[in-house]
Order: structure tokens, then C-alpha cells, then sequence
């Protein structure tokens, strides 16, 4: 089994904040390499955001991220290995 490490916690969420930008609604791919492992996200996902824009800012920021399905894949060497990937620890790091 693969441990996913905070390192890739850390790229997932960032790469999957921006794909998401200012959107109500995510259904799509995040992929990444970490060292020899590629990893992928696929996801489909509502964002819930604040009702109100932060203040100086023109957009409302995400407080939650609703999984309706989701799969994260990871492969060393060209061979897909079983993980430990877990969402709601990828959530409890971005809030």
C-alpha cells in the first residue's frame, strides 16, 4: 500500500483550489508527480462558499468542498498500487 504523504495532500489541494477558481460546481482530474509516483484525483465535487465576499476581495472564499464521487489513483513505475488517500484528511488540511 502507498502512504500518501502531507507533501502530496499539500500539491492535490493547491492544484485542486485552482482548477476549481470561482466555480460552484468541480468535476474533473488532478494529476501530479511526486518523485517516481503519479498520482491522479478525479473527482466530482459541489463548493460551498461563504455567503459574503471577503472583505477587500470580490469573490466569496470556499468553506467546504462536497464530494458526490471521488478517486485517487496512484502508480510507481507504470504499475497502479493501492493507497491510503483519504478525502476528508485532504479537507481537514485545506480548512
Amino acid at each position: 500500500m502507498y502512504e500518501i504523504s502531507m507533501s502530496i495532500y499539500r500539491e492535490v489541494g493547491n492544484r485542486l483550489m485552482a482548477a476549481i477558481g470561482g466555480k460552484e460546481y468541480f468535476s474533473g482530474s488532478i494529476d501530479l508527480t511526486h518523485g517516481d509516483v503519479e498520482c491522479r484525483l478525479t473527482c466530482t465535487l459541489f463548493i460551498r462558499r461563504d455567503q459574503q465576499p471577503t472583505e477587500g476581495r470580490c469573490f466569496r472564499p470556499v468553506t467546504a468542498l462536497i464530494p458526490v464521487w471521488w478517486e485517487f489513483s496512484t502508480s510507481v513505475g507504470g504499475e497502479e498500487r493501492m493507497n491510503d488517500f483519504s478525502f476528508r484528511e485532504l479537507t481537514e488540511l485545506l480548512f
